[in-house]
């Protein structure tokens, strides 16, 4: 089993993760937080803003919470972690006793028997958590036998992305790397487990707006909305409306609003309506603002059906080390091999 492969521990107090030599790393969660008894997944690899990093501060998050983390990565032929190896997550077998799947990929072109373990737990109708390029986690080659999952299918309009998350990619409605993102709560939406705790204007991204088409598919609630900002600061003004100086058009990019975060009830094969959770928001250099980590570990506990746990004072504080890089091409950390994520420096919690 997985599980004994790894060979977790939790004692004395200290929240440790051992990793051997698979090319995975877990993390033990504490038994008596809100998470505890849940195996987590987090299946990543994108190229541009930095699962890698991102996804191991949030599972650490979450494992000092109870939950048990595994976090899979794209892994080179020599053992680093490779953002640009498309074809290759070692591990994806761990979602076999998954209760939560954390999707955080893109472009993705597994050979089959790897990509079977995520449309298995997919079609059970498990709950899926999904972040930024997760709406395009998919391009398999014309040959696979889920070619059709991919983001741009004519055969299952829109793959993955748009049948389960609710859209696939569609375009930046931001301006890629000089207007960040801000995240409003939906006014509606307010008393919603999902964004409880979270003070207003404390979600925040470098990383811009992606467009959907609205209104989303049935069953889709948007929960939080993208506030395009004129600047690459928490505290940057909303972009103003702009004129088109070929037709004379006034645009403005908040109006409407596109949504950021929302969930859905997906009916799966099997029946079972499985609940999800799509955010795009999701660079690494989000973490570090306290809205963006409470809207992340409030959504896994929504999605683990533990949304009566969640309240204002979950620590939801970094745990360990996090000092991200900043999004785009070319700019993960070389030579790092998943055991280097082991984690060997968290305290003692603190008296109650």
């Amino acid at each position: 089993m997985l599980r004994a492969a790894v060979g977790t521990i939790c004692t004395l107090g200290l929240l440790t993760a051992q990793a051997g030599p698979d090319p995975w790393v877990v993390y033990a969660g504490r038994g008596d937080g809100p998470g505890a008894g849940a195996h987590v997944v987090f299946v990543t690899g994108d190229e541009e803003y930095r699962s890698e990093q991102g996804m191991p501060q949030l599972a650490r998050i979450l494992a000092r919470l109870g939950c048990r983390c595994t976090v899979l990565f794209a892994v080179a032929a020599d053992g680093t972690i490779d953002p640009g190896v498309r074809d290759r997550i070692p591990g994806l077998a761990a979602l076999r006793d998954a209760d939560l799947m954390v999707l955080f990929t893109r472009f993705r072109d597994l050979p089959d028997a790897d990509m079977q373990h995520i449309v298995d737990y997919v079609e059970a109708g498990r709950p899926i958590v999904a972040l930024r390029t997760a709406t395009h986690a998919f391009a398999p080659a014309a040959t696979r036998r889920f070619a059709h999952w991919g983001w741009d299918s004519r055969q299952w309009d829109g793959g993955f992305g748009r049948q389960v998350l609710g859209e696939t990619w569609v375009a930046h409605h931001g301006a890629h790397g000089t207007q960040s993102a801000r995240g409003d709560v939906v006014a509606a939406q307010r008393e919603h487990p999902i964004v409880r705790g979270i003070a207003p204007g404390s979600i925040w991204d470098p990383a811009d707006v992606y467009a959907v088409r609205l209104p989303l598919p049935a069953g889709c609630t948007s929960i939080v909305q993208g506030i395009v900002l004129d600047g690459m600061a928490p505290d940057s003004p909303p972009a103003q409306p702009i004129v088109d100086a070929a037709t004379g058009a006034r645009q403005d990019p908040n109006d409407p609003a596109m949504p950021l975060a929302w969930t859905r009830l997906w009916r799966a094969p099997n029946g079972v309506d499985a609940r999800v959770f799509t955010t795009t928001l999701g660079s690494a250099e989000a973490f570090r603002h306290e809205g963006s980590r409470r809207l992340l570990v409030n959504a896994c506990l929504w999605a683990l059906g533990r949304e009566a746990a969640i309240t204002a004072a979950l620590d939801v504080s970094l745990a360990g080390e996090f000092a991200p890089t900043r999004f785009g091409f070319g700019t993960h950390r070389g030579g790092v091999r998943p055991a280097d994520l082991a984690w060997r420096d968290e305290p003692a919690p603190a008296a109650k």
